[in-house]
């Protein structure tokens, strides 16, 4: 199965809007080495991630959970140009990797905010062939301002430590914590599913005359959750074969589900071709082709476990 990349609308469809586009299986060829963040503290805790996978009616999705007080930390890594997952995972030492942000595939140029080891890595205005799009210009200010996930380095009467938030870019850290990475994604799917600010929704009489990322559609969707004691999970929604076309996740159900693992706040992840997640040495992968098998495609930026 190809996903057709969408050119020229007026308007068109998130992962097209921020230039996501799925490309056939033919990959483009990885760039070397890429650049992740380091890990500002490591925590003497060992707790264990948990990997499993659950078949639902509609989708099969691969959910890993970083427990807080593990001695693993989640952190954004971006490639030159584009990477596999494994590409990804090998030169950092990460046991899993996750697709991140949203990119343009033909200038390999993220089209979503990147922080690492607090100092800006990637920054969509930046990207000529986004700014220069005369149809995205009323949309530009809030497309360079959604959510990201960020890891902060926190410090407590003298005790340093890491927490997680998902808040948006233009939004200041928290009192007495630095940002030290971030990646930028969306919509936000919790509290609340962030749809008109972040993803261009349009209801007028109850009528919707404008949804960019058919947010209803059944897709291939990737996304993070932050715990309420701190933790993290990670959801990969792949389809079924036999059932492609009427498998995934809405944007609603992918909220639903990931609130009810528990997770109080939630940010939507780059997804269709782009939805994947790698673990102890294997890549799953969200899209199908026509006879079943996974497509792989290369991404801009992931997050990592490490």
């Amino acid at each position: 199965m190809k996903l057709a990349w969408i050119v020229g609308l007026a308007f068109v469809g998130l992962e097209a809007i921020l230039f996501y586009v799925s490309t056939s299986s033919s990959a483009i060829p990885p760039t070397p080495a890429p650049q992740a963040a380091t890990s500002p503290t490591a925590s003497p805790i060992a707790q264990p991630i948990r990997y499993e996978v659950r078949s639902l009616p509609q989708s099969e999705v691969h959910l890993l959970t970083i427990p807080a007080g593990s001695q693993y930390r989640v952190m954004p890594a971006l490639s030159e140009g584009v990477a596999t997952l494994k590409d990804f995972a090998a030169p950092a030492g990460a046991i899993a990797v996750i697709n991140g942000g949203f990119f343009d595939p033909a200038n390999q140029q993220s089209t979503s905010h990147v922080t690492l080891d607090g100092k800006s890595a990637a920054d969509p205005k930046q990207n000529d062939r986004l700014t220069q799009n005369p149809d995205l210009a009323p949309y530009l200010d809030k497309i360079f301002n959604r959510s990201e996930f960020r890891q902060y380095l926190c410090n407590s009467e003298g005790s340093p430590f890491v927490r997680y938030d998902i808040v948006l870019h233009g939004d200041a850290p928290l009192a007495n914590c630095q940002i030290t990475s971030a990646l930028g994604a969306g919509p936000r799917l919790l509290p609340d599913l962030n749809l008109q600010p972040e993803s261009f929704l349009e209801v007028a009489n109850g009528t919707v005359i404008r949804d960019p990322i058919d947010h209803n559609r059944l897709s291939p969707r990737s996304a993070i959750g932050i715990l309420p004691d701190g933790g993290v999970v990670w959801v990969m929604v792949a389809q079924k074969a036999g059932a492609i076309e009427a498998s995934g996740m809405t944007l609603q159900q992918l909220a639903d589900f990931i609130k009810s693992l528990g997770a109080v706040k939630a940010l939507n992840l780059d997804g269709g071709g782009s939805a994947s997640l790698y673990y102890n040495g294997t890549t799953y992968y969200g899209t199908l082709d026509a006879q079943g098998n996974p497509i792989e495609r290369p991404v801009k930026s992931v997050l990592l476990v490490k």
